[in-house]
């Protein structure tokens, strides 16, 4: 007997919470290839590696079941919101690389956080999906606390002119990417109607892939010296960061067929934590009063999100 999508809704939380885990696990990979192969290249390793997996799980959908599942009515808006979400994604990840380059990049990535705020403003601007007051509050909350998790050293935070920099501005406007890519993929999901939300994510990372490796490929091969070849001799920690980023990926689509993106993506800051607590266990360091503050207000944050529904 077939479950109603109503009856699977809570199913978004285990799947935002691996996608999360998995996340982690692929950044920590693809930080090791920036370092070997530049950020452009490590960016393109997480699509181009992660494709034939999403490819995978898509055929599995349709040969696993008894009776496979009808094809999906895909629609130019389908492909506009998906095109959307990926070309905004790539963009996010380069102005942070333009962050990077800049004085003052670590008030560029506590603006980078507010991604959560503007998933909600988009989202009800784009996809008329208004937070509940209980939503909206968990994700003050949890932007707050991430905001403390990731303030600058003392001398850039009384520093109007670090905030106003340009680096500031690219932190903003890797907020605003992120948050725009969310709310495509999101607008993907509603516009697909899929049968199950499975089958919405594997054909949203698969589109979305196919697009971000074509174009992202391209523009590599075109612009970096030793073009894309860098990325096949190292293939081992490519293979790793492709797996966890496709598994990731699956996850978070699969989640945004289910929920509304605002709620998933706040939650989705458990990765903050993961990551987090990885780094410090790491270097043997021990927590602040003040991240000890954040640590406790995103994690309030995080539950507060998932009893909304309650």
């Amino acid at each position: 007997m077939s479950l109603s999508l109503e009856e699977i809704a809570w199913l978004w939380v285990p799947f935002t919470l691996f996608a999360a885990v998995a996340q982690t696990v692929r950044n920590t990979a693809q930080r090791a290839l920036t370092q070997q192969l530049g950020t452009l290249s490590a960016t393109l390793v997480r699509f181009f590696y992660g494709l034939p997996f999403a490819a995978v799980f898509v055929a599995l959908l349709y040969v696993l079941p008894a009776q496979a599942p009808a094809l999906p009515q895909w629609s130019a808006a389908y492909f506009g919101w998906i095109g959307l979400g990926a070309f905004f994604q790539v963009a996010a990840t380069v102005a942070l690389l333009l962050a990077m380059k800049e004085r003052n990049f670590a008030v560029a990535v506590t603006l980078s956080k507010t991604e959560i705020l503007q998933v909600a403003l988009f989202g009800a601007v784009f996809l008329h999906e208004l937070p509940t007051a209980w939503a909206l509050l968990a994700m003050v909350v949890a932007t707050v606390g991430v905001l403390l998790l990731t303030l600058p050293p003392r001398g850039q935070i009384f520093s109007l002119q670090a905030w106003m920099s340009k680096s500031a501005l690219y932190g903003l406007l890797c907020g605003a990417c992120f948050a725009i890519a969310v709310i495509g993929f999101r607008g993907g999901a509603l516009a697909l109607n899929a049968a199950t939300p499975w089958l919405s994510g594997g054909w949203g990372v698969l589109v979305a892939q196919t697009l971000q490796s074509i174009f992202l490929g391209a523009w590599v091969a075109l612009k970096t010296p030793q073009g894309i070849m860098p990325i096949f001799r190292a293939w081992r920690v490519s293979l790793l960061a492709g797996s966890m980023g496709a598994a990731a990926s699956l996850a978070w689509f699969t989640a945004y067929a289910m929920q509304s993106a605002a709620a998933v993506r706040t939650l989705g800051m458990v990765e903050v934590v993961f990551s987090y607590l990885v780094s410090r266990r790491l270097f043997s360091e021990n927590f602040s009063a003040v991240e000890k503050v954040g640590m406790a207000l995103m994690v309030l944050g995080l539950v507060l999100i998932c009893l909304q529904g309650l």
